[in-house]
């Protein structure tokens, strides 16, 4: 088996089969469909320009729609724009629907604000994971902070993602306005001790922003993944 735990409907406006040929080509056998939350012109949508996950993906209807279709093959996520005031019910409903884990959590907000810290309750509640991504000064902000989120929510797993996660692999990351570093890598970095330290905290390997993380240094790779092989989980997020 093969599980993708990343994967969108439309995303860049790829029609329905061409997704589900795309994941049968690639051999996986198990695709977790992550929605976008709904389309809002907000702060945390950055007025709009991020709805869609910034990648014009599809919502929770799209990606239950999927999975009632293939359901060996698909299963599917739930989302909501975190500082939506119905932000909890809506993600709610789609729990009890069989919906997974949440996320793709990709919004302009600290990672540690309240709003934040609801959906955080709520997976812990389900028993789901949340996948949060985390861009410097665009998406989960505060990465720095992490730390103390996952201390306060120990019952909560966690799903780190993309650029400044995979950035911070490396100690000597200082600029976090870098976020696709091609130099070598000191151990010790953030991420290798939010996975090493905390229980709770797992990482992501899709997209870009991994794939980098992985060939940028492949002798600190090897490690890497021996130190954590138990914490990191195989996704695309492949367009």
């Amino acid at each position: 088996p093969i599980i993708d735990i990343h994967q969108h409907t439309n995303y860049h406006g790829r029609t329905d089969q061409q997704m589900i040929a795309h994941q049968r080509a690639m051999g996986v056998t198990t695709t977790i469909l992550l929605p976008a939350g709904r389309p809002v012109n907000m702060e945390s949508t950055h007025q709009g320009k991020s709805n869609g996950l910034a990648a014009k993906t599809g919502g929770n209807e799209t990606v239950v729609a999927i999975a009632k279709q293939y359901p060996k093959e698909y299963l599917y996520g739930a989302n909501e724009v975190t500082d939506l005031p119905e932000a909890r019910a809506e993600i709610e409903k789609y729990l009890k629907l069989g919906a997974v884990i949440i996320g793709e959590q990709k919004f302009s907000v600290e990672c540690d604000s309240k709003e934040s810290e609801v959906l955080y309750k709520l997976a812990a509640e389900y028993h789901v994971p949340i996948l949060l991504h985390f861009q410097h000064a665009t998406y989960n902000k505060g990465f720095e902070r992490l730390g103390k989120v996952l201390e306060k929510f120990p019952q909560t797993n966690f799903l780190g993602h993309a650029q400044t996660w995979w950035a911070n692999i490396d100690k000597d990351h200082t600029d976090q306005k870098v976020l696709y570093p091609k130099t070598k890598v000191t151990p010790g970095g953030l991420t290798d001790r939010y996975l090493h330290d905390y229980p709770n905290m797992f990482a992501d390997m899709s997209a870009g922003s991994g794939l980098n993380a992985l060939i940028r240094d492949e002798d600190h790779t090897r490690w890497f993944l021996e130190r954590h092989q138990n914490k990191i989980l195989y996704g695309s997020d492949c367009a």
